[in-house]
């Protein structure tokens, strides 16, 4: 009886995106595999298969349990998650500069993409449960949950993944009444630090020159303590003034600034450490990718040019020139919808959008529906599945830095590809129970 209400209460609009969206990818990574010559030189459409097939029967599993019976155990998953962090920092495999992946022989997953799914289940179970405390506090342990796993990722180093965690937080953090001043610290602290980060490459690559100040700031480690020193001295000299003193607000907001010019100098220094020039370059390269036309360039101008060549209906399947010449570099994974928009066009392109477009809908009416823990682990699977649509197509029509951040559902890969069928299996639930409904009730 349980089991004919579930179906009745199913998605299947959802559901039907989804393995749309599923099969072309199939279709474009076996495309992908073709060479000049029309010979198949790759099996990862067989693999990409194999995995959707087991994601399919995640999926129903996953929809099929009370989402809402995971919150006693969400704090343990966490830890769990953080030692993998750290195993796979220290032990993990090398996969295009990054120590991000673990397995044994040919098998292998990328914790990291797990990580976002038990990142935002326990996310959302704190802010869920914490409603009465005071709103910094709040913020605070919120953004602890948030950095330490943030962290991890990017220290392996992994910049594409770890800027998922980024608006998964910030979403959830709105919905959960998070006041917006906090909200906006932790986005202008993260452009900071991106600014601060990327301005010594941009200043060598993009501006062709040497800018002293910007030279100075770079490389004069005793200048950057000193401004950070300044700004954090400022900051309590205004926060002492305001609450001593009874100083006007605007010694709040300056404190409120100083602040994030202390995190962005601080951050931005280390991320400098962590990060190679190469992936800060790509950060960039799209800005100008004539400047590295045979380096960092070259994916974003190569990419471009085969979207323009698809025209509006495409060449047609199998007879895309740019990847059957292998000019475009990780194809099948980062660049995929390249593949897809030569070969289809603009109106493939546009069925693609639609299709996603009709998803995030019904991710919408997931948070209509549900409350408190199960609106905000919709949130956060709203939040993760836009970034991460948002930049890929950005990226590969060369209006977004190269971040290797996947097309979900299309893409190459069978980690990325089970964390977005968890996802959907997640939202299944939250529809499924709306009703107080429950397997085992």
């Amino acid at each position: 009886m349980r089991i004919k209400f579930f179906l009745k209460m199913l998605d299947y609009l959802l559901l039907a995106c989804v393995i749309i969206l599923i099969s072309i990818g199939i279709a474009f990574i076996y495309s992908s595999g073709i060479n000049s010559d029309g010979v198949l030189t790759t099996n990862e459409y067989i693999k990409q298969i194999i995995w959707a097939s087991f994601g399919v029967v995640l999926m129903v599993l996953v929809a099929l349990y009370d989402y809402r019976r995971t919150e006693r155990y969400v704090n343990i998953f966490y830890y769990v998650l953080l030692a993998v962090l750290i195993y796979t920092r220290l032990f993990g495999r090398y996969v295009n500069g990054a120590r991000s992946w673990i397995g044994i022989g040919a098998f292998g997953i990328q914790p990291s993409e797990f990580g976002k799914v038990i990142f935002i289940m326990c996310l959302s179970k704190y802010l869920a449960n914490s409603t009465n405390e005071v709103p910094f506090k709040r913020f605070v342990k919120a953004g602890v949950i948030f950095a330490v796993p943030t962290l991890l990722v990017l220290a392996q180093p992994d910049l594409g993944t770890a800027s998922v965690y980024i608006p998964i937080f910030l979403v959830v953090c709105f919905m959960a009444d998070i006041p917006l001043r906090y909200i906006f610290f932790v986005l202008f602290v993260g452009l900071g630090t991106v600014f601060l980060t990327v301005l010594p490459i941009w200043n060598v690559v993009i501006a062709k020159q040497s800018i002293a100040a910007i030279s100075t700031l770079a490389n004069n480690i005793q200048l950057r303590l000193l401004l950070t020193l300044t700004a954090l001295l400022i900051m309590l000299i205004a926060v002492i003034t305001r609450r001593y003193f009874h100083g006007q607000k605007y010694f709040y907001w300056i404190a409120y600034y100083m602040l994030i010019v202390t995190f962005s100098l601080v951050l931005s220094y280390g991320a400098g450490k962590v990060l190679k020039d190469y992936q800060i370059s790509r950060l960039i390269v799209f800005l100008d990718p004539s400047t590295d036309p045979h380096g960092a360039g070259w994916n974003i101008i190569q990419s471009k040019i085969a979207i323009g060549a698809g025209g509006v209906t495409g060449r047609s399947f199998l007879h895309g020139t740019q990847s059957h010449y292998r000019f475009l570099p990780q194809q099948s994974t980062d660049f995929i919808f390249s593949i897809l928009a030569e070969e289809i066009g603009f109106l493939g392109g546009l069925f693609v959008f639609i299709l996603y477009g009709i998803i995030f809908l019904r991710m919408l009416r997931s948070i209509r529906n549900a409350t408190g823990y199960g609106c905000y682990i919709a949130s956060g699977i709203l939040g993760m599945f836009f970034f991460h649509f948002f930049i890929n197509i950005g990226m590969v029509i060369g209006i977004m830095p190269i971040t290797g951040i996947p097309l979900l559902f299309l893409s190459y890969g069978g980690s990325s590809l089970w964390t977005a069928m968890l996802c959907i299996g997640i939202l299944m639930s939250i529809n499924a129970h709306k009703y107080g409904y429950g397997l085992g009730e």
